[in-house]
Formats: C-alpha cells, sequence, structure tokens
C-alpha cells in the first residue's frame, strides 16, 4: 500500500499567500464595486527593462534557426551568466566567488526550499522569527521542524531567534543553545517581511557562530539591490570565513522584475564542507538530477542586467520600488503608526493599531480602506500584532493608499 508524506498533514492552514488571495478574492467577490489596492504580495508591477526584453527577443530569434538553436542547456547555467555574476554581483565588492560555484535556477522560493534535499532530516534548524512562511514550511515537509503548536504558533523542534523592537527587528545569536545548538541557520537580510537590515558586526556574530560549531547558514539575499547604506554588506561572503560556512542565495524577481520570468542563482562556495563532504558537489549531484535548466533565452535576459544600460534600467526599477516604500513609511508615520523598514528595502513593517491582532488589522484595511495587505502573524509569533506593506505596487496605487489610511482611523 502506498504511504504518503505525513509531515504535510502536519503543516498548519493554508501557506500564507494562498490565505490572503483567498480572503481578497472572497471579499470582491461579495463587494463587485470595491476599489481595492494591493500591496499584500511581493510581487512586481512595472514591465521588464528595455534591455531584458531586447535579449529576450535575440533568444527567440536564435530558437528559430538552426545554426543557433539550443536545445538541453548546462543544467548549472550558462557560463556567459555565471562568469557575469562573479565578476559583478561578487567581484566589484572585493568577494572571489568563482564560477562554478553559482547554480542558475528558476527562483529563490524553489532554491531556498529545495536546499534541504542535501541536508540530513535531523538536523537542528534556526529560523529568525518572523520569517519568510518558506523556511519553515519546507522544513516542516522534510519532518525537521517536528510538531506544530496551535497556542503558541511554534515548531518544537525549530529554534526560533527571535525579532522584537527592542533589537530592531534583527535577532542576535543567542547566548546559549545547549542541546538545541542548530545546524542549518536561516537568514535574510534585508529582511522579508520586516525591511531591516543586519551590520557587518551582526552578521558576523552569526558567520563566527556558525565556524565554531561546524553550522551552515542559508543566507537569503533577495533584496540586497535595495540596500542603500553604504556600511551594510550586499553578501554574506563579505564577512571573513563565511565561505566556509555559508550558502546563498539571489534573485532576479525583485531587482529587474522578473517574477514571471523566473531566474535565480545559489552560490555555494567549494570550500563549504560538512562531514568532509563538498556541499557544491552535492547540489551540483542534486542539480543534475532534478533539474534541467534555466531556458537560455531567460538566461540571456538575466545576463542583459550586467550590461551598462541593463544595470542603469535596472537601478531605475530599484528606485521606483524604494521610493514608494518611502511613500508608505512616511505616510504611516504621519498617521502616527510605529515603522520599520522602507529605507533598505521595499517592505514597510507597522505595529496594528488599538491592540488589533495581525488578521483583524488585515480585516480593518481591506472592508474599511479597500487595501490588501499581509497579516505579521503569518510570519511567525513573533510577528503577531505587526503588518507588512510593499513597495512593489504601482506610484498611483501607493499614493491612493497612503492617503485612504491618513484619512482612516489614526492611532
Amino acid at each position: 500500500m502506498a504511504r504518503i508524506n505525513e509531515n504535510f498533514l502536519k503543516l498548519p492552514g493554508s501557506y500564507l499567500f494562498s490565505e490572503v488571495a483567498k480572503r481578497r478574492k472572497a471579499y470582491a467577490k461579495e463587494h463587485p464595486e470595491a476599489d481595492l489596492i494591493s500591496l499584500g504580495i511581493g510581487d512586481v508591477t512595472l514591465p521588464l527593462t528595455p534591455t531584458a526584453v531586447s535579449a529576450l527577443h535575440k533568444g527567440a530569434d536564435e530558437m528559430s534557426r538552426k545554426e543557433t538553436f539550443k536545445g538541453y542547456g548546462p543544467e548549472q547555467g550558462y557560463a556567459f551568466l555565471r562568469s557575469d555574476i562573479a565578476r559583478v554581483d561578487f567581484g566589484y565588492r572585493g568577494v572571489r566567488i568563482e564560477p562554478d560555484e553559482i547554480f542558475i535556477s528558476d527562483g529563490s522560493k524553489s532554491d531556498t526550499g529545495n536546499i534541504g534535499d542535501i541536508f540530513s532530516p535531523d538536523n537542528i534548524v534556526a529560523v529568525c522569527d518572523p520569517v519568510y512562511p518558506v523556511y519553515i514550511d519546507t522544513n516542516a515537509m522534510a519532518g525537521r521542524a517536528g510538531n506544530y503548536d496551535h497556542e503558541t504558533g511554534k515548531w518544537d523542534r525549530l529554534v526560533y531567534a527571535s525579532g522584537t523592537p527592542d533589537n530592531d527587528f534583527v535577532p542576535d545569536v543567542p547566548e546559549l543553545y545547549g542541546d538545541d545548538a542548530p545546524d542549518m541557520i536561516y537568514l535574510c537580510f534585508p529582511n522579508n517581511p520586516t525591511g531591516t537590515v543586519a551590520t557587518r558586526r551582526q552578521l558576523k556574530k552569526w558567520v563566527d557562530y556558525a565556524l565554531e560549531n561546524e553550522a551552515v547558514i542559508l543566507f537569503d539575499a533577495a533584496y540586497e539591490a535595495y540596500i542603500t547604506d553604504q556600511e551594510i554588506p550586499h553578501s554574506i561572503y563579505e564577512i571573513p570565513g563565511a565561505t566556509e560556512c555559508a550558502i546563498e542565495f539571489r534573485s532576479f524577481s525583485k531587482n529587474a522584475g522578473f517574477t514571471g520570468l523566473r531566474c535565480s542563482y545559489t552560490v555555494i562556495p567549494k570550500a563549504l564542507e560538512v562531514g568532509g563532504v563538498s556541499l557544491n558537489s552535492l547540489w551540483n549531484r542534486r542539480h543534475n538530477t532534478k533539474f534541467n535548466g534555466t531556458p537560455y533565452i531567460v538566461q540571456l535576459a538575466a545576463d542583459s542586467v550586467y550590461t551598462p544600460d541593463g544595470a542603469a534600467q535596472t537601478q531605475a526599477l530599484v528606485d521606483h520600488y524604494l521610493e514608494n516604500a518611502g511613500i508608505i513609511r512616511a505616510g504611516l508615520e504621519e498617521a502616527g503608526y510605529s515603522v520599520w523598514g522602507g529605507v533598505n528595502s521595499p517592505y514597510v513593517w507597522l505595529r496594528t493599531i488599538d491592540g488589533m491582532s495581525s488578521w483583524e488589522f488585515f480585516d480593518y484595511l481591506l472592508k474599511e480602506l479597500n487595501i490588501v495587505g499581509t497579516p505579521g502573524s503569518g510570519f511567525g509569533p513573533s510577528g503577531a500584532g505587526y503588518f507588512r506593506l510593499t513597495g512593489f505596487g504601482s506610484r498611483e496605487n501607493t499614493l491612493r493608499a497612503v492617503e485612504r489610511i491618513k484619512k482612516g482611523k489614526l492611532v
């Protein structure tokens, strides 16, 4: 008799963003006259850059001719893109990453979830809280999270490093772990959902811990393009020793607008070993077996980001969304809200009003102001009583939403 993976049955409810979409759809159906503005899911709204579109056309033309047609490509990604990533994203910051340490994929969501394939299900996992739900849910599916406690909102095998206003939502390395010392540590900076960033000193503490305890850091840098503070590291590899203890995930979704095109990459240095085994080799084996590569034309479009025109056009997209986040932050502060993020990040994190729960505040924004956002409690127990808004909407809708908030109920 076939058996299922019973760890899936332990997952509480539906995936956060699916639940948000479900509730929005239900409200829109009941109130077809409502003028809903979405500042919830982190999907981009501006079109692809001209350089990316031109590259897509070039790739399509090549695929139409016998002499330039491409079939299966290298699972790890084409050399032209991997070389440019190594040269620009890391070399320009004084970090030496080799092209064969870079694996092109179809999204950081996929890679941050799939990376668990190469780790033992017995590993203890640490997450910052609040946290991007994919880190927790995929480890729960693999059996590393244990059992879910509906009362506390926590999994009993996960280690939670809590973000609070006291630490500006940048958790520090706990002094004592005891038997719960983590083997795998998920970090995301600039952070999703709080929009906060980690300093060099703060990241060094995590790297030092990982080196001392033979742990592996899984560093999600999907939003590094939004960092404006020159003192904030864009890569974990800017911290000495990180190439021996960290895997980094990057995405073209939020800087170049590839949410619908799908392209990302994961960096696994060859110096990174667990028990004398190369994680680069393990991931390469997994990649070869389970993945046939990102489409050639998509990789051409991604590579256009590294041309002078492409870099300028991509930066213009980032600047636009950052300005949106700044508008949201300023409007919320004017309305009396406590706010984080929105400076080095497209996300704005706020405390709810009048002691509302995160989902009560979701309903308030949806039903009273016709604004859709994301409840903080969906990102973990430390997100309870908080809420996330995104700068990825259109400028017009961002301005309209802020005016609605300012004219709505003040704190």
